[in-house]
């Protein structure tokens, strides 16, 4: 799931730390790195996109890359319609920011959905980089409800509006929302 990379539309608790400007030239290329980076073909991937118009008619994102629209609603909203797209098999839903995710991570996440319904990669700050579902598993329609977005509660809500599923967590990899998670995410910094 990605934004178009406007300055003051994307990253803008970056922007405060960086400006703006800059915290879309950041995401800009983070994205660029992290899609190179993850083509693999062991699975699809799928650039859900916002704002839907302009995210759709893009030439800052890969051409070949097949692209959906997020639309309405607020982040719960929008990736419960990407993990119901129909389809065969697992799918995974990982934001744009993470700077540490690999292939070996993504490909940990849909081998675990082999003996769970859902898969999570946990966010140092309580919130989360991945959530997969088994599509033969249908979704349920409270997902998501309740969540307390942009909280330390966001994983434990999600988790708890999903009573019923066999629950994989995965490795924990830190977002970048802030000048700080920038400077953890650099090349040789230590996590604390």
């Amino acid at each position: 799931m990605l934004k178009e990379p406007r300055p003051g539309r994307v990253k803008t608790r970056l922007g405060r730390d960086i400006g703006i400007v800059s915290a879309a030239w950041w995401f800009r290329h983070q994205t660029r790195r992290l899609i190179h980076r993850l083509r693999d073909p062991r699975w699809q991937m799928i650039l859900a996109v916002s704002p839907d118009r302009e995210g759709l008619a893009s030439c800052v994102w890969p051409g070949h890359l097949m692209r959906m629209p997020q639309g309405r609603g607020d982040l719960g909203d929008r990736m419960a319609r990407a993990l119901r797209l129909p389809g065969h098999g697992p799918v995974c839903i990982i934001g744009a920011d993470i700077p540490g995710i690999e292939k070996a991570h993504v490909a940990t996440a849909f081998a675990a959905l082999g003996s769970a319904d859902a898969v999570f990669g946990p966010a140092p700050d309580g919130g989360y980089w991945l959530i997969g579902a088994k599509r033969l598993k249908a979704v349920p329609p409270q997902l998501f409800a309740g969540v307390r977005w942009s909280t330390e509660h966001a994983l434990a809500d999600t988790v708890a509006s999903w009573p019923a599923a066999r629950v994989a967590y995965v490795d924990t990899l830190r977002d970048v929302d802030e000048i700080g998670d920038l400077r953890m995410t650099a090349p040789g910094a230590r996590a604390t």
